[in-house]
């Protein structure tokens, strides 16, 4: 999976709708290898984005059932991220250096 692309299910306060445009784009992006499209492109890309955005925001909001646990907190997942970047810098360097 894209690393951009967050969890954003079950957390308290639920995903914003900027949290959920976000990933949408950075989907988008993934699958169309754009960045930027062109002007040719641009109308397709944005609308994709928005159907993705809506797409996602009712699956989040009101179509999953949540778990029994409690929610995640994004405090605690943006260190256990941070935590897996440094283990994955940590490792590249091993094996770079390693050679």
């Amino acid at each position: 999976m894209c690393r951009n692309i967050k969890v954003l299910f079950h957390f308290e306060p639920p995903a914003t709708d900027d949290e959920i445009r976000a990933s949408a784009l950075q989907y988008v992006r993934k699958v169309s290898g754009q960045t930027r499209p062109s002007a040719a492109n641009r109308e397709a890309f944005e609308r994709a984005v928005d159907e993705i955005t809506a797409i996602t925001r009712r699956l989040l909001l009101e179509e999953l059932t949540p778990p029994k646990g409690p929610p995640r907190d994004r405090e605690l997942e943006r260190e256990r991220a941070r935590e897996r970047g440094k283990n994955r810098e940590a490792r590249l360097r091993a094996e770079i250096l390693g050679r």
